[in-house]
């Protein structure tokens, strides 16, 4: 299959694709993203805390706080993939203008909520990595980079407004009375 054939089949299958597919890849990037990033910054941030721990006990439980601030990632993911799934509806013109941009809108918001909380994580996850390991060797900073890793968390709040405000954008047709 030569490279024309190729692009003209895929350019083809994402033309005439249901928006309802569109709206259901969107929905699962955003929560799978989401979960990605959670799980990867915890990764980060847990290896970080067990092994700074070796060291100085004390910061165990104190540090666990930027753990929960990399699940909160994974919950915003889960919070947007609820919303954007209220926003599906049945209609009997799937192929209308207005099911089509709506099924863009959705899949564009999973999207960017997706990735935009895949980022939060890891930036949450190297920065409460960086929180345990200072915090083993001097106390004082504790506080001081918490509040660092506060902004990155807002990172993902960020996504998630934004991926609200494009989903509002979802308006299917109303179903054709005969």
């Amino acid at each position: 299959m030569g490279f024309t054939a190729w692009w003209y089949a895929w350019t083809h299958a994402l033309l005439y694709m249901s928006p309802y597919t569109y709206s259901a890849i969107g929905i699962a990037i955003s929560i799978g993203v989401s979960v990605l990033g959670a799980s990867w910054g915890i990764y980060i941030t847990g290896s970080s805390l067990i092994g700074a721990s070796i060291k100085a006990p004390r910061i165990t439980s104190k540090n666990l706080i930027s753990v929960i601030f990399c699940e909160a990632v994974a919950i915003y993911g889960v919070i947007v993939a609820i919303i954007l799934q209220t926003k599906l509806e049945a209609t009997k013109q799937p192929f209308h203008p207005d099911s089509m941009r709506a099924g863009y809108s959705l899949f564009a918001s999973g999207i960017i909520v997706g990735f935009a909380n895949l980022l939060c994580g890891l930036c949450v996850g190297i920065i409460g990595s960086s929180c345990a390991l200072s915090d083993a060797q001097n106390s004082t900073l504790f506080v001081k980079i918490l509040v660092i890793e506060i902004f990155g968390s807002a990172l993902g709040l960020f996504g998630v407004i934004v991926g609200i405000i494009m989903s509002s954008q979802a308006t299917w047709p109303a179903a054709v009375v005969a």
